[in-house]
């Protein structure tokens, strides 16, 4: 035990490095965001005040968390039921193939379930 304890003391270590990094960096960008934007979600329009701002996302358009220009060309503000759901169909695209790594989709859904329907009761009556 005594090998493994100093191990899991320097992963603990580099997880809360990781972390502490990733808080500063969230807090950089976020700040700026929010000077530069109003406080809308870019999706639902829902406006935020102070007392309800933390519900307000900064969302990476490319989704690369580490591309973050000064000029906000990269970021839209959601609140967090519509970043969530920017992330699910992007995540669902991607998994479909179409989305590309810049984040862009390449086509739209194209998967129709009732296409071949109206066949279908043609041949039951």
């Amino acid at each position: 035990m005594k090998k493994t304890q100093p191990n899991k003391d320097r992963l603990d270590q580099v997880v809360a490095r990781a972390q502490r990094e990733r808080e500063q960096r969230e807090q950089g960008y976020r700040e700026q965001a929010l000077k530069l934007y109003p406080w809308i979600c870019g999706r639902c329009s829902r406006e935020f005040s102070r007392d309800n701002l933390k519900e307000l996302t900064v969302h990476h358009r490319d989704h690369n968390h580490d591309n973050n220009p000064t000029d906000g060309s990269n970021w839209e503000l959601l609140c967090v039921y519509c970043h969530d759901n920017e992330h699910s169909r992007y995540i669902d695209s991607a998994a479909s193939g179409e989305a590309t790594l810049e984040g862009k989709r390449e086509t739209s859904a194209t998967f129709k379930p009732f296409a071949g329907l109206e066949s279908l009761l043609k041949n039951k009556q």
